[in-house]
């Protein structure tokens, strides 16, 4: 009964995370997929603005010479009109989804929103170092209010670079956000100024990037790693100095439990692939398994960060990357041999299995990242969109009945959710684990040819 009630307990938080996010997503900035059609004329004159019938001849709006004639766009900021162009507050399941396992600048526990540092890098403009609390404000008697700093900005709970060298740089209030759906623009002083997407590898550095800067700042993710690898390091070290202190006797509390889980990593998975060399990569692969699932497990606590580490591709692809440089790197002659130049095979065909086996190398771990990205990412957008049910029958506390009637099926489905997912933490770490043994395993055999 006690397990029952802890799950149910669980379920709760979890609602009631989700409804104090939306209340923040309602405050801040993502409001997809909201239909506001209006003309723009790109002179500097007046705008006519057609919302329910309504003609607004007094929103001026200087779009520097963008292009947006018939374009729909979502307005962020559900506090007032936006540029002139009122907010909405309709609740989308999918888009809150995503929000939740997106990564961002600032790490959430609950309702707390926690500020991270950033690190930001712009050629030709240099280093920028502050707190993302630089980015939002609290304007007495006005509710949430954001600032942009050095055309810097906090949209959807990442950094924005503004494009528009005529916005001011140092420290300035903006009125929020607009979205379409492939640009994001930041209102200031009732004009729209269109904002780069989040940083990505190039930077620009080169000319021709995607954005014009770096972003190494402390994400959620990265936070998140660091307290999932503190954890297990205070973990490990403080059940290595209890086998000091009670060598030669039996294991007992974590001690045990821990020892139970290496000793299966050990004898059904090293210890078959690797035989004799086991000793060799049993710290890689124990790191591995426990690096992975300590993330699985920190991302089910759905009240702390919000953490979809492992759902985030980024992730899974380094961890791969590893995967393929000790693969690789550990592979004997026989390894390479039956990869570039197959012995005891017609010469016209290896034309053909050459280029197949070079290619396995790269779909290896590819399909290692894609298996441990698809599988966590779908786990938590199931279990949001199963609790966004209670929001959407709802409809945002506006029929209170069909929200507390959609809350019984929508806690049921979620804690069968939970349930897998749980299950699915651990068979991730463990798949992710064994094909690497396997695949370490192809590159050292020694094979006898005679």
């Amino acid at each position: 009964m006690s397990r029952i009630f802890q799950i149910i307990c669980f379920s709760v938080l979890l609602s009631f995370t989700m409804s104090a996010q939306q209340h923040n997503h309602d405050h801040d900035h993502d409001h997809h997929g909201h239909d506001h059609s209006h003309q723009h004329d790109h002179h500097g004159h007046d705008h006519n603005h057609d919302h329910s019938g309504h003609n607004d001849d007094h929103h001026g709006h200087d779009h520097s010479g963008h292009d947006h004639h018939g374009h729909d766009h979502d307005h962020g900021h559900g506090h007032g009109p936006v540029c002139g162009v009122e907010g909405h507050h309709d609740f989308d399941p999918g888009t809150t989804a995503f929000h939740h396992i997106a990564d961002a600048n600032v790490y959430s526990i609950g309702p707390l929103q926690i500020p991270l540092p950033c690190f930001l890098y712009a050629p030709g403009h240099g280093w920028d170092v502050f707190s993302s609390s630089k980015l939002k404000f609290d304007r007495i008697g006005h509710g949430d209010g954001y600032k942009a700093y050095n055309r810097y900005v906090l949209d959807g709970g990442s950094i924005r670079r503004v494009a528009d060298d005529k916005f001011p740089m140092g420290e300035v209030a903006v009125s929020g956000f607009v979205h379409e759906e492939e640009k994001s623009y930041v209102c200031y002083n009732n004009t729209l100024y269109e904002t780069e997407a989040n940083s990505t590898a190039d930077g620009g550095l080169f000319g021709g990037g995607i954005t014009s800067f770096y972003d190494f700042s402390l994400t959620k993710n990265v936070t998140s790693m660091i307290i999932v690898v503190l954890f297990l390091s205070w973990l490990f070290l403080g059940i290595a100095r209890k086998y000091k202190e009670r060598e030669g006797m039996a294991p007992k509390g974590v001690q045990s439990f821990m020892e139970t889980m290496f000793v299966f990593i050990q004898d059904e998975v090293a210890k078959p692939f690797l035989g004799s060399k086991y000793m060799t990569y049993l710290p890689f692969l124990m790191a591995l398994f426990f690096f992975i699932l300590g993330l699985n497990l920190f991302g089910q606590i759905p009240f702390f960060g919000g953490s979809n580490v492992t759902g985030n591709l980024s992730v899974t692809l380094v961890i791969a990357v590893l995967a393929f440089l000790v693969t690789n790197l550990s592979g004997n002659k026989d390894y390479w041999k039956h990869i570039l130049w197959m012995p005891g095979v017609p010469a016209f065909v290896k034309l053909i299995l050459t280029p197949v086996e070079l290619l396995g190398i790269f779909i290896k771990p590819l399909t290692l990242m894609l298996r441990l990205f698809a599988n966590i990412t779908a786990g938590h957008m199931v279990i949001i969109i199963f609790v966004s049910l209670i929001f959407v029958f709802g409809e945002n506390g506006t029929n209170p009945a069909a929200g507390y009637g959609t809350a019984v099926a929508s806690t049921l489905l979620t804690l069968f959710m939970m349930a897998i997912e749980l299950l699915v933490a651990f068979i991730q770490a463990f798949a992710f684990t064994i094909l690497t043994a396997s695949y370490i395993s192809a590159a050292i055999e020694e094979h006898d040819h005679h």
